[in-house]
């Protein structure tokens, strides 16, 4: 929740597409661009062979393609509206990929065996998002216009909950932001995000709390935390003072 939504929010704006590739370890071509329909393929061939076709098709044509995120993202065309393709949490993928991405992005084409070469009808917007759990090489970075995205102010915070939780009561929501903000300033693995607020929002509402009290915070950190050794942390006289603290 935050980088994802500059991508959704940008594809709102524009009246568009938003084409997600996720980014993970050993990601290829095949899952990123396009790859074949093997099954397809291979029942155009027994069908030829067969003789129910008069000749053998062409089985790497355009209708064998399956697309994938990168390919539908130079394909697309909204009257001139360009798709907006998120490569999200490109830090996560290999070297290898983030070099060949950085090809396909610089001249926004693709060549493809048996079809040829193919370019963007409209170059996509692209918003890349990265964790940092390796830096992206210098020559990615120089192709791009830097943001960081901080955790948000206590009010806007609460203001996003209130939009995107409006079930919630007022209290309620005021106590969840402010107790959250407080987790932060602790010494945690894994820090809450905005995501894990909206979650556990909703999570309390499922459960019909209208107030957080020591019991269901201790109940629901699971949704909150996601490390054992985080959940440790809160447990005990933790939770008390940052119940008190969770006031705006």
């Amino acid at each position: 929740m935050g980088k994802t939504e500059v991508a959704k929010a940008l594809a709102a704006m524009l009246g568009t597409r938003l084409i997600r590739l996720q980014g993970y370890e050993g990601i290829d071509a095949s899952h990123a661009v396009y790859e074949w329909n093997y099954a397809r393929q291979l029942m155009a061939i027994r069908l030829a062979e067969a003789g129910t076709k008069e000749a053998a098709p062409d089985v790497f044509g355009p209708e064998f393609l399956i697309e994938r995120p990168l390919l539908q993202a130079l394909r697309y065309d909204n009257g001139g509206r360009p798709a907006v393709l998120l490569l999200d949490e490109l830090d996560r993928v290999d070297d290898e990929f983030e070099a060949y991405l950085l090809e396909i992005l610089s001249d926004f084409q693709v060549s493809i065996p048996g079809i040829g070469t193919v370019s963007a009808a409209v170059e996509p917007a692209v918003v890349i998002t990265s964790n940092r759990t390796r830096e992206l090489h210098d020559a990615l970075k120089r192709r791009c216009l830097y943001h960081w995205i901080d955790y948000p102010t206590l009010e806007k915070e609460f203001e996003i909950v209130s939009v995107r939780v409006p079930e919630a009561g007022e209290d309620l929501q005021r106590q969840v932001v402010g107790f959250i903000h407080a987790l932060r300033d602790m010494d945690l693995y894994k820090v809450p995000g905005v995501a894990e607020t909206l979650d556990w929002t909703r999570a309390l509402i499922s459960l019909s709390q209208l107030a957080l009290d020591e019991g269901v915070v201790l109940d629901t950190l699971g949704v909150v935390l996601t490390n054992e050794e985080d959940v440790g942390r809160v447990r005990g006289a933790a939770v008390k003072e940052l119940l008190n603290r969770a006031t705006l």
